[in-house]
């Protein structure tokens, strides 16, 4: 069984070992076994329904307590769970309960505590409160009966009713249950670990389901070539050298972009004299120069082909809580010194990153601390470091659920006041002119970190009062009455960085950032206990540093909520963002130039933007979604759905027909165009008239081998309704159903 209480390990030297030491042993590593048991429900004997009953204050909850025909609303009940293999100090927050009507709505019902059964070892009692946790629907929960299941680690448990209220309705009837291959265990039997029905076994070669997930999560998108090399090397040792691996890509260095200011002048310098002309030189001087297509084009080919996948992502993930834009910020010049520091930073320490973010030009551009001086403070920067970056708007426990007051308010991490201070504290700063490595007379200094103007001469000088919670540092800076020249620099210098450390300790950046990571990588809506074990590594790698990124990475990824051959929980996931949809569907089925079998030339940013994503031009420093935004009509946070619409649902459909169908053509911008390479399924596809072969490499490849009997059967005769002697447009066919399909289209 998959444990996380195993002690810490030295990957860097595990990885010089392997690599450079024994290169020949690295043959047959092998990760532990990833799979959590499914958890089953117990009902009472002789009925499909929830062994249930009103909660003691004592936790002693025994079975052999008669169970209610049902419960009360807005009271506290128990229910029962078998099955489980919990890891030291896993609680009530792993646990989620789903509810059911006969309309068709879902609730969830908050679990509030957890604790073992004092006459029957291997069941837990499952403390919940009968009410929705979310209250999105406008009316009460109908009484009568209601469809009741229990996710655990992305598993699902089996179905059974629950009387709210009342018994009875059109739901009383073991018909409306979904079956799960899960034989119930009732209140009279003893389980065993082993009594549930796998659903996680057969799927192709060892734990094949399971690196392919990890690839999903982990890169942009599983090549089997890089399958073949975690089978071979683990996931672990995989993740030590991601770790350590060049970046960028030697194949895909960061573009050669020079600095250009945005004045007429220098634009008539570097492109051409003025008036505007139309030649072809001036139009491909602006594009490389004063738009974000030279970042865009490096960054695809980087996804779609480069070797530090893991850093790759990692950054993207960044971008997208450290969020700048091209939309403000226009030269690629500008945004690729920030993408730098993201990526320098992806694997490093938060502080580090906080630091480098603070006075990357690009972000002091965009959110106007290169323009807060001491006389016209500026408090953007210093509300969205608070608000979007590193603390967020409320209090958070450490498993990132809010806190609230004495009547039940969520507790406000900061107030207007605060956010003055703050201001004060980031006055001063401009870009780098003159002096800089990459200062040249004339032009605006985007590549080096920004500086003291004039010894401090900017800097609020006044005391400033910044966050005050237990153990906090800095928390007063004293005002600097009567400093000049050097004691004002020193002053200033030492300002922001006891206001970085005061914000960096705050007790909320560890579950707010390693939340919205896990959002990014694994699932949209991750469990307390999964945010909670992240951030524990935030707070503490296991050698007494915070912040360390690697660390929470390597959580992330590897934790048992992550991993797994298949997922049975229908709520876990996250929707594909575009242009994750984009890297990994070109990536797992093949990806070359258009007409031609060389490379892609990366211009692709356009399908991403039809659907909602245009990289690197965020409509705002809210990034394309927000990590709070709640799916309509569920409880579930969904924060890519927000660029789910009636238009751009359609539009993800277009672009799977335009990749598999067509291409993205040779134009002016596209030099060398972008097409999938069906040459491999192609060959499968004639090797095997009944397309069997076919179907089942997809299922393996794009769905992890969760593709259900009565889809393989659709998607045969699809496919098969095309002559065999077309084995290109049968690939094709099976490649379009699939990639469309919503099991793909969510990221599970």
């Amino acid at each position: 069984m998959f444990s996380l209480r195993r002690g810490p390990v030295n990957f860097l030297w595990l990885a010089t070992v392997l690599f450079t030491v024994a290169p020949l042993l690295i043959t047959a590593q092998v990760d532990p076994d990833p799979n959590s048991p499914t958890p089953v429900l117990i009902s009472i004997e002789g009925a499909p329904r929830l062994l249930t009953y009103q909660a003691l204050k004592s936790r002693k909850h025994s079975l052999a307590r008669p169970s209610l025909d049902f419960i009360r609303p807005s009271g506290l009940a128990v229910m029962f769970v078998a099955n489980l293999d919990l890891m030291e100090g896993e609680d009530a927050g792993a646990f989620r309960i789903y509810a059911r009507d006969e309309k068709g709505r879902t609730y969830r019902f908050p679990v509030v505590d957890l604790a073992p059964t004092p006459d029957q070892p291997g069941v837990y009692a499952i403390t919940f409160r009968v009410k929705d946790e979310i209250g999105y629907w406008p009316e009460p929960i109908a009484r009568g009966d209601l469809v009741v299941r229990l996710s655990w680690r992305g598993l699902s448990s089996n179905e059974l009713l629950l009387g709210y209220g009342s018994k009875g309705g059109r739901l009383s009837t073991e018909k409306n249950l979904k079956s799960s291959s899960l034989n119930d265990f009732h209140a009279s039997e003893s389980p065993s670990p082993d009594r549930a029905t796998s659903a996680l076994a057969g799927i192709g070669y060892r734990r094949s389901g399971d690196r392919r997930r990890f690839l999903e999560q982990a890169t942009f998108g599983p090549t089997l070539e890089l399958d073949a090399r975690v089978r071979r090397l683990g996931l672990r040792v995989w993740l030590g050298e991601q770790f350590n691996k060049p970046y960028p890509s030697a194949a895909y260095p960061y573009p050669n972009i020079s600095l250009k200011s945005t004045n007429t002048d220098d634009i008539a310098l570097g492109c051409g004299p003025a008036p505007v002309p139309t030649t072809l030189e001036y139009r491909i001087c602006i594009r490389d120069h004063y738009s974000m297509y030279p970042v865009q084009k490096w960054f695809f080919s980087e996804a779609l082909y480069g070797d530090a996948q893991l850093r790759h992502r990692v950054a993207w993930a960044l971008s997208q809580i450290w969020v700048i834009s091209g939309i403000d910020t226009q030269q690629s010049s500008w945004m690729l010194a920030y993408h730098k520091a993201l990526s320098q930073n992806a694997f490093g320490n938060y502080r580090d990153l906080m630091k480098a973010m603070t006075l990357n030009p690009g972000m002091g551009n965009y959110l106007d601390m290169a323009r807060s001086t001491r006389n016209n403070p500026n408090e953007n920067y210093p509300r969205e470091v608070l608000q979007l970056f590193t603390v967020g708007r409320f209090e958070l426990n450490q498993d990132g659920t809010l806190k609230f007051d004495a009547i039940n308010n969520p507790i406000p991490s900061y107030d207007q006041e605060t956010v003055n201070n703050f201001t004060k504290a980031f006055t001063g700063w401009t870009l780098c002119n003159t002096g800089c490595p990459s200062s040249a007379t004339g032009i605006q200094n985007y590549k080096d970190p920004m500086i003291l103007t004039n010894q401090g001469s900017n800097h609020d000088l006044t005391a400033k009062t910044l966050f005050t919670y237990p153990g906090a540092p800095f928390a007063n800076i004293p005002a600097c009455t009567g400093c000049t020249g050097t004691a004002r620099d020193t002053y200033a210098r030492n300002s922001l960085e006891q206001t970085l450390d005061n914000i960096f300790h705050h007790p909320n950046v560890g579950p707010f950032v390693s939340k919205i990571l896990i959002q990014h990588l694994v699932t949209s809506d991750p469990t307390p206990a999964y945010v909670s074990r992240v951030a524990g590594k935030f707070n503490d790698n296991g050698y007494s540093v915070r912040g360390d990124l690697q660390a929470v990475v390597r959580a992330i990824l590897l934790d048992p909520e992550a991993r797994g051959d298949v997922k049975t929980d229908p709520n876990f996931g996250k929707l594909r963002e575009p242009v994750q949809l984009l890297t990994n569907l070109a990536r797992q089925v093949g990806i070359k130039g258009a007409n031609a079998s060389g490379l892609s030339d990366g211009v692709v940013v356009g399908q991403t933007t039809n659907l909602g994503q245009n990289a690197f031009n965020s409509p705002s420093v809210f990034n394309y979604y927000p990590p709070d935004n709640v799916i309509p009509g569920t409880a579930l946070l969904g924060p890519e759905f927000k660029l789910l619409t009636t238009g751009t649902s359609i539009g993800r459909a277009n672009f799977v027909n335009t990749m598999v169908f067509s291409q993205i053509g040779i134009s002016e911008n596209s030099p060398l165009g972008t097409s999938l390479d069906f040459a491999e399924l192609q060959g499968i596809a004639a090797s095997d008239t009944t397309s069997s072969l076919l179907v089942d490499a997809l299922n393996t490849r794009m769905l992890h081998g969760t593709m259900s009997a009565s889809v393989r059967s659709s998607i045969l005769t699809a496919v098969n309704a095309i002559p065999s002697s077309n084995p290109l447009q049968r690939a094709k066919q099976a490649v379009y159903l699939v990639a469309t399909s919503s099991q793909y289209q969510v990221q599970r």
